[in-house]
């Protein structure tokens, strides 16, 4: 009769391999840490004083100036113009720029790569660059803010757009292909209603991520509420800058309501 082991082995939830790994990973994040924190040129005293300086200023922005109420909420109008002109356009230009960069869909490999090289040029600039270039082009003004998120707009939608025509079921496109239809309506008919939901979430989506976004352009000069705020900020007025940054807060706040009470309608 074999005796029961006196010894048996011991659980472990890493084998030495793994803990190694680990560790390593742990000690090269780190490493990363301090190494940036020690690369960057930071003034501590300025960091030190910076609840005092914040204090200062809050005590200077109270009571905020409403003398100029009137143009600030013409201008916060101007502001909602630009993003959903912007959204409206960045819509329309996506969808076949979706269509392409869709493995399934895109007629070959040479559109594939086009529609990718969209999609990543796209959302690798960032709006303020995309304003900051327009500006240059056509001048100071909402057309320079309305191109600038809208060709921010189109990777994210394009993208998103793209990756829900992938996904979708490919039955009801076989059987219409089998019928004989032609591709227009193969389009319209079994791609289309499949990817609707996701078409009116992302599009819901993005109109509110323009409407934050549109309230800065006016700081490179490409109209909105912001080239109020830089003005009040050149002038050291910092009563009116108070009131513009509560204007913002409140158009944020009603876009995400009124985003949401979309989104339940509609999708």
């Amino acid at each position: 009769m074999v005796g029961l082991d006196s010894h048996p082995e011991e659980w472990a939830r890493y084998t030495p391999r793994q803990r190694m790994q680990r560790f390593l990973i742990y000690l090269f994040c780190i490493a990363a840490i301090v190494w940036s924190l020690t690369s960057i040129n930071v003034i501590w005293e300025w960091v030190y004083d910076a609840p005092e300086q914040m204090g200062d200023l809050f005590s200077r922005m109270v009571p905020p100036d409403t003398r100029n109420l009137g143009t600030i909420l013409w201008v916060l109008v101007e502001t909602v113009n630009i993003a959903t002109l912007a959204t409206g356009l960045a819509v329309i230009v996506s969808l076949p720029v979706a269509y392409i960069a869709a493995q399934n869909t895109t007629p070959n490999a040479l559109t594939l790569w086009l529609g990718r090289f969209i999609l990543v040029s796209s959302r690798s600039v960032n709006t303020i660059i995309w304003a900051l270039l327009f500006v240059a082009i056509f001048g100071p003004g909402i057309i320079a803010g309305i191109l600038a998120i809208m060709f921010r707009s189109i990777g994210f939608i394009g993208k998103l757009l793209g990756e829900a025509i992938e996904e979708i079921d490919r039955r009801p496109v076989e059987a219409l292909e089998a019928t004989g239809a032609s591709r227009f309506k193969v389009i319209l008919y079994a791609i289309v209603p499949q990817v609707m939901p996701v078409f009116w979430a992302v599009s819901i989506l993005r109109w509110d991520i323009n409407l934050r976004e549109s309230t800065v352009l006016g700081l490179v000069g490409a109209g909105g509420i912001g080239l109020i705020l830089q003005s009040a900020i050149d002038t050291f007025n910092w009563q009116e800058a108070a009131t513009v940054l509560l204007a913002i807060l409140a158009l944020v706040v009603l876009g995400e309501i009124v985003a949401m009470a979309l989104r339940r309608r509609i999708i």
